[in-house]
Parts: C-alpha cells; sequence; structure tokens
C-alpha cells in the first residue's frame, strides 16, 4: 500500500462516517481512526517506504440558509426505492470509457446491473430484484454511499 492510497483512504473513511477501519497485509497493518474533530492514523510501515501523514479532515463550512422555495412535493409513494447494500463508492458504469447501467427512463427487469460499488478495491455489481422503469437517480457517479441509502427510484412494471 502506498502513500497515495492511504491518503485516498482517509479521505474515504473521513467522507463514510465509519468510526474505524483496520486493514493488514503481510509486513502492513494499518488503522484508521475517526470522530467528529480528527482522523487518527496509526500505521506500521515497512522499512523502506516513507510515510507522510495526510492533514487532518476538516469540515466544511456549514451552508448559508436561503429563502425556503415552495416546490411541489411529488408523490413517490408508488416508486420503489433501491438501496445500497453495502459502504464503498457508487459508479454508473464500468469504466469511464464504457456506456452507464442505466439511465432515467430505462426499462430494467431482474437481474439487470444498476451500477457498481466499489469497496476495498472490490466491485460489486448491484443487480435489479425488481420491473420497471428508472424514474431517478438519486446519486453522483463516484459518489460515496451508506449502506441502506437509497440509490434508485424506480416504478414498478
Amino acid at each position: 500500500m502506498d502513500i497515495k492510497q492511504i491518503q485516498d483512504l482517509i479521505r474515504f473513511v473521513a467522507k463514510s462516517g465509519v468510526n474505524e477501519v483496520s486493514i493488514e497485509q503481510n509486513d502492513f497493518k494499518i488503522t484508521i481512526k475517526t470522530n467528529q474533530v480528527q482522523t487518527v492514523v496509526n500505521a506500521t510501515v515497512p522499512e523502506g517506504l516513507h510515510y507522510a501523514p495526510a492533514p487532518a479532515a476538516v469540515p466544511p463550512p456549514a451552508p448559508v440558509a436561503a429563502a425556503p422555495v415552495a416546490e411541489p412535493v411529488a408523490d413517490t409513494s408508488k416508486f420503489v426505492v433501491v438501496k445500497s447494500p453495502m459502504i464503498g463508492t457508487f459508479y454508473r458504469s464500468a469504466s469511464p470509457d464504457k456506456p452507464l447501467f442505466v439511465n432515467v427512463g430505462d426499462e430494467i427487469k431482474p437481474g439487470s446491473v444498476l451500477c457498481i460499488i466499489e469497496a476495498m478495491k472490490l466491485f460489486n455489481e448491484i443487480e435489479s430484484e425488481i420491473s420497471g422503469r428508472i424514474v431517478k437517480i438519486l446519486v453522483d457517479n463516484a459518489s460515496p454511499v451508506e449502506y441502506d441509502q437509497p440509490l434508485f427510484l424506480v416504478e414498478p412494471a
């Protein structure tokens, strides 16, 4: 595991809301613990690898409240929500140069691949369990997702 991978892991853990992650590979062990104030890293690094800790994650400033805008509330009770089965990074295609798995308006059936969620360098295809039509995609590409986070709204067939 190189420095860039460690820094990426620290950023991912800070964004995901996980409290602690431990990884152990051969002669390398890293534990990342988070709290609301800072990220703490304890690493046993093999000889020859130089480690410079990443800066502690700083929470973004609170958004300024704008005047409330009256928006019509859509009736979503007739839609099925497809939720994330795991924590990871949401991808809409297998790679940047490949076509998207689904778009708004696409018809899906059980077994159709909807997206990929990457967790610890493992790419997990998320398949549909229902037939229907994609009404809304609720997550941006390459965004971190939580367990049970809504990903898609589907109008059942």
